[in-house]
């Protein structure tokens, strides 16, 4: 079974058992974010679905699709490059721990990386220290991969 069908299949399930479904545009969307292996802006998906399918889709309904993905925890969106990537951890059962995204800024590569709950503390306690109270936990950090940074030079 392809890898891809197979984080398709759990996602199915796991919607199934929230109580919403995984439409077949829903699924098409979610494929394409799997196989591009980088972060894609709603226009690019709009473009690679279709390429995929044959068939025209309005960048708002992507954007619908993309609201649902977020929502049911299959997708991330990176607010400092304005796209979307896969959840790594579709297939996982148990809660997710926090994660760091590492952007290539140059390639748009996105690597999730786990961080430790001390870090995770120290943050929030240096944020409460300040006045402000934490909103989006989710960490980002624009980066050039090994693969860029072995090109440039």
């Amino acid at each position: 079974m392809d890898a891809v069908f197979k984080v398709i299949d759990h996602a199915e399930r796991r919607c199934k058992k929230n109580g919403t479904r995984l439409t077949e545009k829903r699924k098409l969307a979610l494929s394409l974010l799997l196989k591009s292996g980088k972060a894609l802006s709603a226009y690019e998906l709009v473009e690679a679905y279709k390429s995929e399918s044959g068939d025209a889709l309005p960048a708002m309904s992507m954007y619908r699709i993309l609201d649902f993905l977020v929502a049911e925890h299959l997708v991330h969106r990176l607010e400092l490059v304005n796209k979307y990537v896969a959840c790594e951890h579709i297939n996982c059962e148990g809660k997710h721990t926090q994660t760091q995204f590492l952007i290539c800024t140059q390639c748009q590569k996105v690597k999730a990386i786990r961080i430790s709950e001390l870090i995770t503390d120290a943050i929030k306690k240096n944020i409460g220290d300040a006045g402000f109270r934490l909103v989006s936990p989710q960490l980002e950090m624009n980066c050039i991969c090994d693969d860029c940074m072995s090109n440039t030079g």
